[in-house]
């Protein structure tokens, strides 16, 4: 845990990935995140495989938050919930917005409870157009994206990339819209802050960032990089196995084609003009396809980098567990203090220098915190009681 955002209280009211892994960051980053379960738990509790703290996926998206499990259905939950949203700087959640609207948690209801408060939806569809409504999962979002589609380009099948990359992408176009309001909040300006972060937006807009192309500068443009599109642009077959070779300027390709005994192409009118060899890139292509099955990863590995051309092997998620660049910064170490038999895990990515490092605090049971909560937000243990006899509050660690 980084304590840049200590003294900020986020309370996250998500499930699965997209807003518990943008909670995680703004724990990661030193932010009180109160983790707003149902009684049974958030679904990626149950996700396969499961360890110590539950499903992999939960226990990668749910570290540095305290657990409060309570019953939104019920009115006891909703004024208990209200009470705690008062003392909070942001409220995130990752329901359709009709369902937060009946819990009382839409824009107005919390910014009625606290003026100042950043409200962040992240939701599928953004509330101006029709799709408002739809349902939204990472699969569905790929495929209305765009990004689905991509494959189709070169007459292929669609599919589908075989990551959760909408909700992730999602996710961090959340942090970064919370981390802007709080920013302009300590700085004087009015609350309270709506955030709204829809994962369809949010991905046509990390999609099209490149294959706007054409499309910029006339309406009838085509869409699509041709460089990326390309079918050429693949993993290319060396004499045991598979490399990435990627040389991007002229003089990245005049090293390569030197090393093939192929220089005189860098002579040729259309290689020289960096238009032209770009709408010629299959050709390169072609010759890399035609040449690295001459020799090992490891032999091109070591003579490309020599000449600093880009490359790299092909990795597997199993490599990664055993890359030595991994290995030598610890990156899937598990700090002290989480539980015995849990093995890896995934960290924070971004350091900040010489900003010391709290210890993390690993992902607890289904409301662990949910009693020391609701005591800070105001209720006495009387009150507590009552919550959690009636079946409002959860206090069990299962």
């Amino acid at each position: 845990m980084i304590p840049l955002l200590k003294g900020v209280r986020v309370v996250e009211i998500g499930a699965v990935v997209l807003g518990p892994y943008a909670g995680q960051i703004l724990g990661d980053l030193g932010a009180e995140v109160i983790k707003v379960e149902p009684l049974e738990g958030d679904i990626a509790r149950n996700a396969h495989p499961q360890g110590p703290g539950g499903g992999a996926l939960f226990v990668n998206n749910n570290r540095n938050k305290r657990m409060l499990a309570i019953d939104l259905k019920q009115p006891e939950g909703r004024t208990a919930l209200a009470r705690l949203i008062g003392t909070a700087d942001v409220l995130l959640h990752n329901m359709r917005v009709d369902a937060a609207e009946r819990l009382g948690l839409g824009f107005d209801a919390v910014a009625g409870i606290n003026p100042r408060i950043v409200h962040c939806a992240a939701i599928g569809f953004g509330q101006a157009g029709q799709y408002r409504d739809r349902p939204a999962f990472d699969d569905i979002i790929q495929a209305a994206s765009g990004m689905a589609g991509l494959a189709m380009h070169n007459g292929g099948a669609p599919q589908f990339v075989p990551t959760i990359v909408a909700d992730k992408v999602a996710a961090l176009h959340t942090v970064y819209g919370i981390l802007a309001a709080l920013v302009a909040r300590e700085r004087g300006q009015p609350g309270p802050f709506r955030v709204e972060v829809p994962m369809f937006e949010a991905t046509v807009a990390f999609l099209m960032n490149e294959h706007l192309a054409e499309a910029s500068f006339t309406e009838d443009g085509a869409t699509g990089y041709p460089r990326v599109l390309s079918a050429n642009r693949r993993p290319f077959r060396t004499a045991d196995g598979w490399i990435a070779v990627l040389p991007y300027t002229a003089e990245q390709w005049r090293r390569f084609l030197a090393e093939i005994d192929r220089e005189a192409l860098c002579d040729e009118a259309w290689f020289r003009d960096p238009r032209t060899r770009q709408a010629r890139i299959d050709e390169l292509y072609a010759i890399l396809a035609e040449s690295l099955p001459a020799r090992t990863t490891d032999a091109w590995i070591e003579t490309l980098s020599a000449r600093d051309v880009p490359c790299s092997r092909i990795a597997t998620p199993d490599d990664l567990l055993h890359d030595p660049h991994l290995a030598e910064i610890g990156f899937f170490d598990v700090p002290e203090g989480y539980p015995a038999g849990l093995v890896r895990m995934v960290p924070q990515p971004v350091g900040f220098g010489t900003v010391s490092p709290a210890p993390d605090v690993p992902p607890a049971g289904i409301g662990a915190d949910s009693r020391a909560v609701l005591r800070d937000c105001g209720h006495d243990d009387a009150a507590i009681d009552a919550l959690v006899a009636s079946g409002v509050v959860g206090t069990g660690l299962g």
